[in-house]
């Protein structure tokens, strides 16, 4: 059955060979991003050359969220799932990154989530079904040292998921969280670098260590066994097509570096705790 999708973030990586995918398997989707005028206008026209909806959003203004999901339903007339895409990566030693750096990351990564999904769920509350799906990292289970900020950003999608999922069980409305992997997309050549570069040589030899890092990735990322980013998107694909109410609750894509094993702990301890609350009934769709 066709669905109505929006998906965040859209104008390339994960989101733009999502919205792709989900578009060929006959779903009318809607891909937002900033800037579809300027910089990203390229991108906008490539997709709807494809028959997909393009969608003037910025996750980080109220107003721009907002009218952009009006926009969808103006269109559309209603919204059967929301995927939570956009985001920017970040990486180096922990302590040179600025405040101000650490909370622009966390106005998309976090925030965004947050106010998107105040936009949407009014009218999937109404309507009694909606399938929401919020893209995390095994970065929000693991910890990469000197990927640890975007970690963070991570970590609390994973507590918001999860009440989320909770909060809207009896509602009809699914919420899945997807946990890539290391993927080659645009996220490390965009990444938030550290801006107080004076911090990073009292770190001495260590300081060198992310450049490395992401070095080693970037080699990776070019060789025959690079890992292919499009297995985020069949991964989502699927999702969309999973019955309601029967859906994961995590799904770990790609090379998992233990983030499976942590997802088995902490559901287990999660179902314990909702009894030991009086709230069981709320781990069950």
């Amino acid at each position: 059955m066709s669905k109505n999708i929006l998906i965040t973030g859209a104008s390339s990586g994960f989101g733009r060979d999502t919205a792709e995918t989900l578009a060929g398997a006959g779903h009318q989707v809607f891909a937002s991003m900033r800037d579809i005028g300027g910089r990203n206008r390229p991108h906008a026209d490539a997709l709807q050359t494809r028959g997909i909806h393009v969608v003037e959003l910025d996750v980080t203004d109220e107003a721009s969220v907002e009218h952009g999901v009006a926009s969808v339903f103006a269109k559309a007339g209603h919204l059967d799932v929301l995927v939570n895409n956009a985001g920017i990566g970040s990486a180096g030693i922990s302590e040179a990154f600025t405040t101000e750096q650490l909370r622009a990351l966390f106005d998309v990564n976090v925030f965004g989530v947050q106010r998107m999904l105040r936009a949407v769920l009014p009218a999937f509350r109404q309507q009694g079904h909606g399938l929401v799906i919020n893209i995390g990292s095994i970065l929000g289970r693991v910890t990469f040292p000197f990927f640890g900020l975007y970690g963070a950003s991570k970590f609390a999608i994973e507590a918001l998921t999860d009440s989320y999922r909770y909060e809207l069980s009896k509602l009809g409305i699914d919420v899945v969280l997807i946990q890539p992997s290391n993927y080659p997309t645009n996220i490390f050549a965009s990444a938030q670098l550290p801006s107080d570069t004076a911090r990073s040589p009292g770190y001495g030899e260590i300081g060198a260590v992310p450049g490395k890092m992401v070095e080693t990735l970037m080699e990776l990322f070019k060789s025959d066994n690079a890992p292919n980013p499009h297995d985020v998107a069949e991964a989502i694909a699927q999702v969309v097509e999973q019955p309601d109410g029967k859906r994961p609750a995590r799904l770990v894509v790609g090379q998992s570096f233990g983030t499976d094993v942590i997802n088995a702990q902490a559901a287990s301890i999660q179902a314990q705790l909702l009894e030991s609350l009086g709230l069981g009934q709320l781990a069950e769709a």
